[in-house]
């Protein structure tokens, strides 16, 4: 029998093609492809579209969606492929506290359509429609500690919470303290020491990313 190719795919939700996120993420295609997977990338920064317009399309009796959701815009494309990947890993800078706005807006066009008010006869909720290895990369300029402190990790965690919720599983990568700026000196900041963000990032950032390409290949092997 044919081996199957799996199929993933990495969603970025930074307004940058080139920084923290979008490399994590491209260290992490590149773990996918050495399992053996055909990848794709979309940034989301490319794309014109919205957050779900609770029009409960998708949740009528005998939906006709088959799992995507039903506005047809420029995203359609792209949760149809969703649909059909094995793997998928979404990355994400933190703001104020949250996911970027299109990451949110994704993540409900993505999970509601797999998502059922269905209760099986024993009480228990009928879940997932649409299994699927996928995962969450965020990075974010707070170190561990204020991480911690801040209820980052609750927060954060509730997007991985759904999608585990529907598609039966979600690891998470935390990348802290990143390198934000170019050049420091261009910007009002007194925060932040320029030099000891720049020491972390040379002493942790590989590090991390070597962390994403084993996540990479993981979700791949595991699918």
């Amino acid at each position: 029998m044919e081996k199957k190719t799996i199929k993933a795919l990495f969603v970025n939700g930074s307004p940058r093609k080139r920084n923290n996120t979008s490399k994590l993420l491209e260290s992490a295609m590149q773990g996918a492809r050495d399992a053996g997977a055909e990848v794709e990338l979309v940034n989301l920064y490319d794309i014109d579209f919205k957050g779900c317009k609770s029009c409960f399309a998708c949740q009528l009796k005998n939906a006709k969606t088959g799992g995507v959701c039903a506005l047809k815009d420029d995203l359609r494309t792209v949760l149809e492929h969703a649909h059909e990947a094995d793997v998928i890993v979404i990355g994400s800078p933190v703001y104020f506290h949250y996911p970027t706005g299109e990451v949110r807006s994704f993540l409900e066009r993505l999970n509601f359509p797999n998502f059922t008010y269905e209760y099986d006869a024993q009480g228990n909720r009928v879940r997932p429609i649409d299994p699927k290895n996928t995962a969450m990369i965020f990075t974010m300029n707070v170190n561990e500690a204020t991480f911690d402190d801040w209820g980052y990790r609750m927060i954060l965690g509730k997007c991985a919470e759904t999608m585990r919720a529907n598609f039966g599983k979600c690891e998470e990568l935390y990348v802290f303290d990143t390198y934000q700026f170019n050049d420091y000196s261009r910007y009002a900041n007194t925060m932040f020491d320029e030099e000891v963000k720049r020491r972390h990032r040379d002493e942790q950032f590989p590090k991390d990313l070597n962390k994403a390409y084993e996540l990479g290949k993981r979700l791949v092997e595991a699918s």
